[in-house]
């Protein structure tokens, strides 16, 4: 899908994880994303209009972030993409918090990996 030779070739910030991590943190982290959603679906409470758009524009931005990273490779794009990320999961996880603190919570290892992604994504643009 895309050409990773280019990322491959980049200068990695210290703390960079193995590549190989990147698949089985994920999969862990959608299982805990729509887990949340699920048990926030289900949630009693009034207003949740606001939960749901939180959500789809979180997992927009979540989507956009590897096409502008790799597709584009565009370093500055991608930092823009994972700084409005990391601001609407936490207003997400929020939201969800105050209807579910079961379904808040499952965000905040998500929460904790996009700001490890922010830091990563800073430093591949100042590296590079």
């Amino acid at each position: 899908m895309f050409n990773t030779s280019w990322y491959l070739n980049l200068q990695k910030p210290l703390f960079s994880p193995p590549n190989w991590l990147f698949a089985p943190v994920w999969s862990v982290l959608y299982l805990c994303i729509f887990t949340s959603l699920a048990i926030y679906i289900m949630a009693q409470g009034e207003n949740k209009k606001s939960g749901y758009i939180l959500f789809v524009l979180q997992m927009l931005l979540n989507i956009l972030w590897a096409p502008v990273f790799f597709g584009f490779k565009s370093l500055l794009g991608a930092l823009i993409v994972v700084i409005l990320l990391d601001i609407f999961v936490f207003l997400t996880m929020v939201k969800f918090f105050k209807i579910s603190k079961i379904a808040g919570s499952l965000l905040l290892p998500y929460f904790i990996w996009i700001l490890y992604a922010t830091y990563l994504n800073i430093f591949y643009f100042i590296l590079n």
